[in-house]
């Protein structure tokens, strides 16, 4: 599950009758109400800052992508094309950007792309695979796991992927 910016609901993935969905759940009404359906799974929900809307990994392309969804019209935008595998995206902190990670370079790297998915730049360039991005509260740095030479690393950079460090192995 995810909180919303206000904290008065969750997202989260249910599966309804076999597929998996996302839900929010009302803390205030103490209700669910259904937001994407679609055949194939639907997963990871990420709440805009300004809670109108929600990013999502789905398969329903054939491959993992990464959508965006309303939460008042629950209208669903494509926002990654290239790749086979598009996913953990997270809305930077002013909701001006998103930040995810693709193999549409050849290896499982770190994107960030402007909030309507256009100007999409590949932002990592190590050795290894990175994957689950956070922005910190700020915004102005990345944190990432990376999987390389056989160990797992919990990293950082600075968002235009300049600065790598290495925090812990």
């Amino acid at each position: 599950p995810n909180w919303s910016p206000k904290g008065d609901k969750l997202a989260a993935v249910l599966s309804r009758e076999g597929n998996p969905d996302i839900f929010l759940y009302d803390l205030t009404r103490n209700s669910w109400r259904q937001i994407t359906e679609h055949f194939g799974i639907d997963t990871e929900p990420d709440w805009s800052p300004n809670g109108r809307s929600l990013l999502f990994t789905s398969n329903r392309s054939g491959s993992p992508q990464i959508y965006q969804v309303s939460i008042r019209t629950k209208r669903v935008k494509r926002l990654t094309f290239e790749g086979t595998y598009n996913a953990r995206a997270r809305y930077s902190p002013d909701g001006k950007s998103i930040v995810f990670n693709s193999d549409r370079g050849g290896t499982q790297q770190l994107y960030a792309m402007d909030a309507d998915g256009g100007n999409v730049r590949r932002i990592s360039y190590g050795d290894g695979r990175y994957a689950t991005p956070v922005w910190s509260p700020r915004g102005d740095i990345i944190a990432f796991t990376k999987m390389a030479n056989g160990r797992f690393y919990i990293g950082v950079m600075n968002v235009d992927g300049s600065g790598e460090r290495l925090l812990a192995d």
